[in-house]
């Protein structure tokens, strides 16, 4: 093994930044902004997890210390569903929807809108571009074949 590199923190030129849960937090940010970019970690859920694991959340996740890392870390793991596991479940759902022939799952099929929000106008993220529909073209008129003469 090389380097002074560990499970919780890769080394970008002098200071270290911490990995949490597999990702690279930004080591400039607030430790309760940081952790937001854990994919199933909110504002909230940051705010709860720092007072679990007793870190001031307006440390700067340079300066975190590799105990504070752990303990994070930690409270992630018993606390919260994030990540491949969230991104599996949610996947897992709309499967399910769509097995028992919901609505929902239905509408997950078609790529449209589940929500109930209106498809007559708008709807073009989940819909995709415009798919002209029935619109009439002139038909070529053959041209008579001109014969010298």
């Amino acid at each position: 093994m090389q380097g002074p590199e560990t499970q919780t923190e890769t080394r970008i030129g002098e200071k270290y930044m911490p990995r949490i849960i597999g990702v690279d937090i930004p080591k400039e940010k607030t430790t309760e902004i940081a952790l937001t970019y854990i994919r199933g970690i909110g504002r909230s859920t940051s705010n709860k997890i720092l007072k679990t694991a007793g870190v001031k959340p307006s440390t700067r996740a340079k300066n975190l210390s590799e105990e504070e890392v752990s303990r994070i870390t930690s409270v992630i793991q018993r606390e919260c569903k994030v990540e491949g596991d969230l991104r599996r479940e949610v996947t897992a759902n709309i499967k399910r929807l769509i097995e028992i022939g919901a609505y929902r799952g239905f509408r997950h099929r078609r790529g449209l809108p589940v929500r109930g929000q209106r498809t007559r106008t708008n709807a073009r993220t989940r819909k995709g571009p415009r798919k002209t529909v029935g619109v009439l073209r002139e038909k070529k008129v053959r041209q008579p074949l001109k014969t010298e003469g």
